[in-house]
């Protein structure tokens, strides 16, 4: 049984209390009548008569009415002290009842203040959720897009320069290992390695726009005053200006997403043109031969597997320590404003699954 419930048990209980007293009071105050009747009757006789016996006799009984009389006052006092107590018994229980229907209401309303909170966080998290996962559809759907516009097929374009009166490089050495390691990744069918060699300068937009690559990767020597040494007709070197490297990249076509200079100081050219296109690769300084082939091969490898341009560039890092050349800070990788590395993906990863009715890929 509930606090409140003993305490309105109770206060019935007083009210049957009550009731019950006010009846005998009642019953006891009703004996009165008669009684002064009776006094009233035996005092006439004791006026009318002349015997002494008769007076005797009323007087007997007016002493006995009386004497009733005091004793049911007597009665109906005490009933009446027990009535006033009664009532300050059913006062106090009504004060518990109140109290207590006070002290309920207050938990229904803190009760019904945390459900509607509750309700409140329930409805902000299911907002929150239905939010996430709207983001989730949208950067799922810009994935989708993404690599729906990822070629099926794209082209290397090997760009090689070693002039006669500067030291010999093993640029085959490099050209062989990238294409063996792109021969082993998953995507080796849409991977071309275009190659040209001995480069001038009148033959760079000339091979690419021969080829339409999407890589375009210079293989040689560079100044440290960013200028990239190509060849003149005559084998010698010749040095062409990051500036003019630049322009020439910019009139390329649009097909173009990476420029790689796997040439000693060229992170200036590097820096420069991803103002033009996605990103670039470029050395901070000058880089060995085993390095600059190991780095490039590891590069491509990744690229042919699927993977973005970010975790390509990490991997190739991961290469030269593996083989313990320490040029790992050498090569820099750089992005035009806005694009994210780690999102750029050049071959399509393996596995791809895409939907053709709007849902999730694999």
């Amino acid at each position: 049984m509930s606090l409140i419930d003993m305490y309105r048990n109770n206060a019935a209980r007083k009210r049957e209390e009550l009731a019950r007293l006010s009846q005998d009071k009642a019953r006891e105050s009703a004996k009165i009548s008669p009684l002064m009747q009776k006094i009233v009757g035996a005092k006439q006789n004791i006026h009318t008569t002349k015997s002494a016996s008769t007076v005797t006799s009323k007087l007997n009984e007016i002493a006995r009415a009386e004497k009733e009389i005091g004793d049911i006052h007597k009665k109906i006092a005490d009933i009446d002290r027990k009535i006033a107590q009664k009532d300050k018994e059913l006062a106090n229980e009504e004060r518990h009842i109140h109290n207590e229907e006070a002290s309920l209401a207050r938990q229904v309303e803190i009760t019904e203040k945390r459900r509607i909170e509750a309700n409140k966080r329930e409805m902000q998290q299911i907002t929150s959720t239905i939010a996430q996962q709207s983001r989730i559809q949208r950067q799922m759907q810009i994935a989708i897009s993404d690599l729906q516009h990822i070629p099926e097929k794209i082209t290397v374009l090997f760009l090689a320069s070693n002039p006669i009166d500067s030291p010999a490089l093993r640029l085959d050495e490099e050209a062989r290992a990238i294409q063996e390691k792109i021969r082993l990744s998953d995507h080796r069918d849409s991977v071309e390695f275009a190659t040209r060699w001995a480069m001038r300068s009148s033959d760079i937009l000339q091979a690419i726009n021969e080829v339409n690559p999407c890589i375009i990767h210079f293989s040689g020597h560079g100044t440290d005053t960013y200028d990239l040494v190509l060849q003149n007709s005559d084998g010698s070197a010749k040095y062409v200006s990051k500036e003019a490297i630049v322009q020439a990249i910019a009139t390329v076509s649009d097909k173009v997403r990476l420029v790689f200079f796997n040439t000693c100081f060229s992170a200036g050219q590097a820096e420069e043109i991803v103002n033009h296109i996605e990103a670039s690769v470029g050395m901070t300084v000058s880089i060995g031969d085993d390095a600059a082939r190991v780095f490039a091969a590891q590069f491509y490898s990744s690229i042919g597997f699927g993977h973005s341009l970010d975790k390509a560039f990490r991997q190739a890092k991961a290469a030269l320590l593996l083989e313990d050349i320490p040029e790992e800070n050498t090569p820099a990788l750089f992005v035009k404003n806005g694009v994210d590395a780690s999102k750029i993906i050049i071959v399509k990863p393996a596995q791809t699954i895409l939907p053709t009715n709007g849902g999730f890929f694999l």
